[in-house]
């Protein structure tokens, strides 16, 4: 039997305000465990929350970028569960009118377009953390995180693959980015994915028993995730069991999941309105504000660096996924206006230089201007391309000034036509059985020539000038 996967997202975005949702406390990653917490997020009694408005804000900007209804008139709502790192053993979310409502993505995976339904962004508060000390076989909890504005992304069980899944990851990254609301920073739980999977006979249409496997947070261990989840059930069907709907915790080191508790339904949070908020009314020249407040998103951008660059549809996709590297583009830009070289710099060097360090779009922190730089100094021919491709280098990792670095090093291109003939000559002299092979009709010595002159002249030289003076030479013998 041939099975087929069904999958929805709950996605959990942490905001990227100064304070926290319900308090004036601050949102600052990291800081000594419980050192920033105050009586209202630590769930003292007799506390009352104030509502941060900038949550509002950006809940209402991830809403309209993400072709959502904004609720005009929305509330919170408590959502009752103990846990230890939910101090006040509640939970304060937004069940029955969530912000943002009937929202859509559009995707595309090996040439096929879909569209990915948006059920609903809802505001709530992040809880804390567990920290496991197997070695005093303890469990401590750092409430720092607790009260931290989250959003919640709730998309429709319309993805039926793990290409669909990160695809529209990475849109919905870029566009939180783009927009200002979260920097989306996976290894530090900016970013948070659940995953709701069932799988079901190919042609059925009643869904199967769904699991949700939580917090998992690299968009890697979500596509492993995901195999391995639709293996494991897909087993479980065939040996005659029943899928259980539950909790699982992805492990990637293992490549398997385990089940963390039975899944809960919104009737066992015995959700009840908030008391202590009052609702929030949304006008419609808040909503404008918004709307005439953002910035050109990733699918507006790419079709204009398309049409206006004539850059390929390939490059533009990489470039525009990132609000780090379409700051690096339109920078450097600026400075060189030859858009196609800059971005074959960044298809390049900039994401090789990114790979081999392990460095983030977001964190890479050399000057943009000065790789518009660096291409005037190669169109200029003060240096050669393997050059600059070395000094992009110091650029990369040591945010170096190019041409500072180049005269300090010696490394401007030689374009000396005498000093390139001397060099020649003797490369000429030195190698008498690569001329025999030439004379004897074997072009592929003109390279190895070549590669002498360029070697003795420390890669420093004008390859056209070489390549004349070498020719001429050549044709004299």
């Amino acid at each position: 039997m041939d099975f087929e996967t069904v999958m929805g997202l709950e996605v959990h975005v942490e905001l990227s305000t100064k304070t926290k949702i319900f308090c004036s406390c601050t949102t600052e990653f990291g800081g000594d465990p419980n050192t920033h917490v105050c009586e209202i997020c630590s769930g003292m009694p007799g506390v009352l929350p104030v509502l941060n408005e900038q949550v509002v804000e950006f809940a209402i900007r991830t809403g309209v970028a993400t072709n959502c209804e904004i609720t005009r008139y929305n509330k919170f709502d408590r959502k009752n569960y103990f846990y230890p790192d939910l101090p006040k053993a509640y939970q304060t979310s937004q069940l029955y009118l969530p912000i943002c409502q009937n929202g859509h993505i559009d995707i595309e995976v090996n040439g096929v377009k879909k569209s990915i339904r948006i059920k609903e962004i809802h505001m709530e508060e992040d809880a804390g953390k567990l920290i496991h000390d197997p070695w005093d076989d303890c469990t401590l909890v750092d409430y720092n995180r607790c009260g931290v504005p989250l959003l919640e992304i709730v998309s429709e069980p319309d993805f039926s693959s793990g290409e669909e899944v990160i695809a529209y990851l990475t849109k919905l990254k870029a566009i939180l980015q783009y927009i200002d609301v979260s920097d989306c920073k996976m290894e530090q739980g900016s970013l948070r994915a659940d995953v709701n999977l069932s799988v079901r006979p190919v042609g059925s249409t009643e869904l199967g028993t769904r699991t949700e496997m939580k917090n998992i947070n690299s968009f890697k261990a979500i596509a492993r995730a995901i195999e391995g989840e639709r293996a494991r059930q897909i087993e479980v069907i065939q040996e005659g069991k029943k899928v259980i709907q539950e909790t699982r915790r992805w492990d990637d080191n293992k490549g398997a999941s385990y089940a963390m508790r039975s899944k809960e339904n919104a009737h066992d949070y015995r959700y009840f309105p908030e008391p202590d908020l009052v609702p929030i009314e949304i006008s419609e020249e808040w909503i404008e504000r918004v709307k005439n407040s953002l910035p050109e998103l990733p699918e507006a951008k790419k079709a204009r660096y398309i049409a206006e660059f004539g850059l390929p549809e390939y490059d533009v996709d990489i470039i525009t996924s990132s609000k780090d590297l379409v700051k690096i583009f339109e920078r450097a830009c600026a400075v060189c206006e030859n858009a196609k070289e800059v971005s074959n710099w960044i298809m390049g060097e900039v994401l090789r230089m990114a790979s081999e360090t392990n460095t983030l779009p977001e964190d890479i922190t050399f000057d943009a201007a000065n790789l518009g730089k660096l291409i005037l100094l190669v169109k200029g021919g003060v240096v050669n391309r393997n050059t600059a491709k070395e000094v992009f280098e110091k650029m990369f990792t040591d945010n170096v000034e190019p041409e500072q670095n180049i005269n300090e090093h010696n490394l401007k291109m030689v374009n000396d036509d005498s000093v390139v003939l001397e060099v020649v000559k003797k490369v000429i002299d030195e190698n008498p059985n690569s001329i025999t092979q030439w004379k004897d009709g074997n072009d592929k010595v003109e390279k190895f020539l070549m590669g002498q002159c360029m070697k003795l002249l420390k890669g420093k030289a004008n390859p056209a000038i070489v390549t004349k003076v070498l020719l001429e030479e050549l044709q004299k013998i």
